[in-house]
């Protein structure tokens, strides 16, 4: 592969840290100032992770502001809304949570769905860049752990318990939006069974400023996005409602496998920070738990792994992403990892001839649902191979995070900062200016 032209690392570094400090708004960051202008859950854990190495002060700010719009049962939001910002649909009026959910708080507004569990890598990136500086930041990070361990631990016990009623270890999603990979081919099979009703009238916002229809998600998409919104109105957003009434109900095995991650990140944090041993020992459980639960789904041969449809009792087989969910979880036997690896680092993925980068897109080139330029049935997202090139950095594999971060990085050099890129050009795709972009930049920089 030839090199790109492209800003050099410090000017990149310096560019991204710009982006940054542009789409804060004061306690928190846009997300992308103008498509997605709020905070959005896993996005402002990315964030804090881009954050961190420019001050671990603000990077705290950050998280705190976002735990701040926890629910009372321990859920934390997919979007907490900016006062006084506007732009997006649904907003704050069409979820009505503070009015509907007894858990809501009444300010922040929020959405009332979750997403991806990922704030525990948030926490330790910052306790690693902490060290690095004076006590002060230190006593900075420190203090903010201290202070937010309950509210951690309490969103991961309202993950394992609302969410896994069943125990299965796996976490039940009632929206595809809680995957973050909304329109995904994972879900066209259980959308399809979706029947909506009359939805009230309404505007899309992202249209208007990604003008080609062919990067998005479709009006009969949204219908059925809304229609779930409706029904969760109509439950009052009731977790135990949920359970009986969703039209939508799968149990997904990538946010399994982050929440598996997630919680041995923390337990390893708590053991080094002295948290309460019955918390540490509940999220060691949770992980191995789930873990178990990640695996059960993985193919014997290939080591793929499969969502999981409740209301059709069928197993859910793409080739996207979800399929590695093992490989940041662990727990395959040794063979099977080596054979999902060669699937990661080969043609129908990382190492398909077309590719301009070699990094990983969202659905494999070869399969029949992919689409190079639409939304997450196709375009690589460069904050995913920040996430496989963490993880492989921490299961040990250093060789295989370093060239997902030299790759990252070389087709972030354009400076764009694109929230996906079109896989077999290169070109930018959905809204620039992303904000987990730059984060994930920074952090390979840091």
């Amino acid at each position: 592969m030839s090199a790109d032209p492209g800003f050099t690392p410090t000017q990149l570094a310096a560019r991204a840290a710009y982006l940054l400090r542009g789409n804060d708004l004061g306690t928190m960051t846009s997300a992308a100032p103008r498509l997605y202008p709020h905070m959005w859950s896993w996005d402002a854990a990315f964030v804090a992770v881009g954050l961190a190495p420019l001050s671990v002060e603000r990077a705290v700010v950050e998280l705190d502001t976002l735990l701040d719009a926890q629910w009372r049962n321990g859920m934390i939001p997919h979007i907490v809304f900016a006062g006084g910002v506007d732009g997006y649909f649904p907003g704050p009026d069409r979820w009505a949570c503070s009015a509907l959910a007894a858990a809501a708080p009444a300010s922040p507004r929020t959405s009332g769905i979750t997403q991806p569990p990922v704030h525990a890598i948030a926490v330790q990136r910052i306790l690693d860049h902490s060290r690095r500086h004076g006590r002060s930041t230190r006593a900075v990070a420190e203090e903010f752990l201290d202070r937010r361990w309950t509210d951690l631990v309490r969103w991961h016990r309202w993950l394992a318990e609302a969410r896994d009623p069943k125990q299965s270890g796996r976490l039940t999603l009632y929206h595809g939006w809680e995957s973050g990979m909304d329109n995904s081919p994972r879900w066209d099979a259980s959308y399809a069974n979706v029947v909506a009703g009359p939805v009230p009238a309404y505007r899309r916002e992202d249209t208007a400023v990604v003008l080609d229809p062919t990067q998005r998600p479709t009006d009969g998409e949204y219908d059925r996005y809304l229609w779930l919104l409706e029904e969760m109105k109509l439950a009052r957003y009731d977790d135990a409602e949920l359970v009986s009434t969703m039209s939508f109900a799968v149990e997904d095995v990538f946010v399994s496998a982050i929440f598996s991650l997630a919680c041995e990140v923390l337990a390893t944090i708590g053991e080094e920070h002295a948290a309460p041993r019955s918390d540490v020992r509940e999220l060691h459980e949770w992980a191995a738990r789930f873990r178990g639960g990640v695996v059960a789904t993985a193919d014997p041969r290939s080591g793929a792994a499969r969502d999981f449809d409740l209301r059709t009792g069928r197993w859910i087989g793409t080739e996207t992403l979800a399929m590695f969910a093992p490989l940041l979880c662990g727990g395959l036997d040794r063979e099977s990892e080596r054979a999902l690896l060669r699937i990661f680092e080969g043609p129908r993925f990382c190492g398909h001839p077309d590719l301009r980068y070699a990094v990983p897109p969202s659905t494999s080139p070869v399969s029949g649902d992919f689409r190079p330029r639409e939304y997450w049935r196709g375009p690589v997202w460069p904050v995913m191979t920040w996430l496989f090139s963490w993880v492989f950095a921490r299961r040990g594999w250093a060789e295989r995070s370093l060239h997902l971060r030299s790759e990252g990085l070389r087709q972030a050099s354009d400076g764009s900062f694109a929230e996906y890129y079109e896989p077999f050009t290169g070109e930018p795709l959905g809204s620039m200016q992303q904000s987990w972009t730059a984060a994930s930049v920074l952090d390979w920089l840091g």
